[in-house]
């Protein structure tokens, strides 16, 4: 039945509706899942979300520059420099600049990050176990799958992981 201005309540290719719109559930999703486990390092730790991806980054490839960080976080720059700041006055990372070219300095941890990063990865570790098991092994499978064919469509020029 139309109602005055002759839609018939059937969505439309114009008609969006939050609660099925993938990019939409995703970030909630995405965000969801990070605040939990922020909640834990930042009351634990005193590291933000931003903070603690780029101590997880140097983690996995220390003397990055932070355009290199901001590369393999898709951060923007400013809160690449808000956070870098803020690990430096902590004493959680030291910045070295490179004797060829000044404009570059590479980022690394310091023991104190270090200890940090090793205190935080063993729960990071248990609370991704934790969300996974509500998946059989063939669905996490499928996850990750469809996750990496997702991210080739959103980033075709680039992997934004490994594989």
């Amino acid at each position: 039945m139309d109602d005055a201005s002759g839609n018939s309540g059937q969505p439309t290719d114009t008609t969006l509706s939050l609660d099925s719109f993938l990019p939409y559930r995703l970030s909630v999703l995405s965000n969801a899942v990070s605040r939990k486990i922020a909640d834990m390092y930042e009351r634990e730790f005193d590291i933000s979300i931003w903070q603690w991806r780029i101590l997880a980054v140097l983690g996995e490839s220390e003397g990055l520059t932070s355009t290199e960080v901001a590369a393999r976080t898709l951060m923007d720059k400013p809160a690449v420099s808000r956070a870098t700041a803020a690990l430096l006055d902590r004493g959680l990372i030291s910045r070295t600049s490179d004797t060829t070219d000044r404009r570059k300095a590479a980022l690394r941890m310091t023991r104190k990050g270090r200890d940090v990063y090793d205190a935080i990865i063993p729960r990071a570790l248990a609370y991704e176990r934790d969300l996974m098991s509500a998946l059989s092994a063939e669905e996490a499978a499928t996850l990750h799958a469809l996750l990496t064919r997702l991210s080739h469509i959103a980033s075709p020029d680039r992997d934004l992981w490994s594989e």
